[in-house]
């Protein structure tokens, strides 16, 4: 295991491959425990307001079931608020959220909405969870997280890794030294630095080399190879490739 970097699986894709067809197969839940055993250290699940892919009885059986912390990611909702009050999960990651969207586009505006952050926060923290807030890895974001009193933030790191599939070299070295420089500004808050979107094999490898990220929250990539090599394997392959990422980057 990588010193201080963690790994969070997130389990969204296994429940959207369910919903294509109905029914209760294949079971998140069940790939929760899987990914767990494979070495995750957490699990990651997204209830969205269309519920499109988790669904709120499966949120109830992580909540029950789990025996590694579970990170909710969901809007700043009040809908969303009252079930994390109720179900305790050990985080609460705030993300955007749109309707049209396919997947998440970007980071929380939480410099333009901290009137309506603020107290769902702060409701989210007399429940015992742990509140991370989804931004971009700029200077006002992570400056208006901290001031928000969220222990965590979470840098988007979906333009990077779009860069880098891309091939657009000169923007993937950008964005990489945005992210840098953001992880390392969040630290020096005393915040909490994880990262995710869009993370594979190789930009988990070289991301990990940047000491000031301690947890990843990875899910579509692995779902996607877990059809072709098991998601066992797939977990393990990129644990070792955060390892050896993160033993380069010292």
């Amino acid at each position: 295991m990588a010193e201080g970097l963690r790994l969070g699986i997130n389990i969204d894709h296994v429940a959207t491959v369910r919903n294509a067809r109905g029914g209760i197969l294949p079971d998140p839940v069940r790939a929760a425990h899987l990914a767990i055993a494979a070495g995750a250290d957490g699990i990651t699940a997204h209830l969205r307001e269309d519920r499109r892919h988790i669904r709120d009885a499966d949120m109830e059986r992580l909540a029950a079931e789990l025996t590694k912390p579970l990170n909710f990611e969901m809007a700043a909702t009040d809908e969303m608020i009252a079930l994390a009050e109720r179900l305790k999960p050990h985080a609460a990651c705030l993300v955007p959220e749109k309707r049209e969207e396919r997947t998440t586009e970007g980071g929380l505006d939480v410099v333009g909405q901290e009137a309506q952050l603020a107290p769902r926060i702060a409701r989210l923290k007399a429940a015992g969870c742990r509140v991370s807030l989804f931004i971009e890895p700029d200077e006002a974001p992570i400056a208006m997280a901290a001031k928000l009193g969220a222990p965590v933030v979470e840098l988007h790191t979906g333009s990077w890794c779009h860069a880098v599939a891309d091939g657009e070299t000169a923007r993937a070295e950008a964005e990489f030294q945005r992210l840098a420089n953001g992880a390392a500004h969040a630290a020096k808050l005393g915040l909490e630095v994880h990262a995710g979107h869009g993370l594979d094999y190789d930009t988990a490898h070289k991301l990990a080399g940047v000491q000031a990220f301690v947890e990843f929250n990875i899910g579509h990539f692995l779902i996607g190879e877990a059809i072709f090599v098991g998601l066992e394997t797939a977990i393990r392959r990129i644990r070792q490739a955060m390892d050896e990422g993160r033993g380069a980057g010292r």
